[in-house]
């Protein structure tokens, strides 16, 4: 395991839940020859750079995340979109040690494949921004603000998805008009949701 990074050895450590699951999924990703690193607080497997698989865990199970899993051809369809705004990401979810031990040769044939979608170059055809529906009580706030609609536009695609996501998830006006009061300065501002 001449891939293992030291700075990834805290996340195993600290894991109070699927502890004995995370390590078999570690041993799985360094076996196919990927390296080890630590990105957004997780163990992140790459291939020349390229982010792979991700490890992460749940309450209700753990997760081997392909960043590109869409591209996959998942001929046993073990792979999932974690919610309909996921446009590349798959996981692999499990719930013991024994299916992991299991499906060890499956997983490394999805790694393998996730390798060779890098290689090739492939890219996830993603749904762009203008595609999205702005939520109503945002467009009148854009509208009634020109400043903000040119600071909201001025934002990264992924930043405005992120906010008209979140803006939408709400399901009473009273509360999209909250959120959009929350972060109105903050778009000003140029950051994105999380920033």
């Amino acid at each position: 395991m001449n891939n293992m990074n030291p700075k990834v050895d805290w996340f195993f450590s600290k894991a109070k839940k699927w502890q004995k699951e995370f390590e078999q999924l570690r041993t799985i990703a360094i076996g196919c020859d990927l390296n080890e690193e630590l990105k957004w607080g997780h163990p992140c497997y790459t291939f020349e750079k390229k982010n792979i698989v991700l490890i992460h865990g749940f309450k209700d199970y753990c997760a081997l995340l392909f960043f590109k899993g869409a591209l996959l051809k998942d001929p046993k369809g073990i792979l999932i979109q974690q919610t309909e705004n996921v446009q590349a990401a798959r996981q692999i979810r499990f719930t013991k040690l024994a299916e992991i031990v299991k499906m060890k040769a499956t997983i490394k044939k999805y790694i393998y494949e996730a390798v060779e979608v890098e290689e090739a170059g492939l890219k996830v055809p993603l749904k762009k921004t203008t595609e999205y529906t702005i939520p109503e009580e945002f467009q009148k706030k854009l509208d009634k603000s020109p400043a903000l609609k040119k600071a909201f536009y001025a934002l990264t695609p992924g930043r405005q998805r992120g906010y008209i996501l979140y803006f939408s998830q709400a399901k009473q006006a009273k509360t999209r008009e909250s959120r959009i009061e929350k972060y109105h300065h903050q778009i000003l501002d140029g950051k994105g949701l999380d920033d």
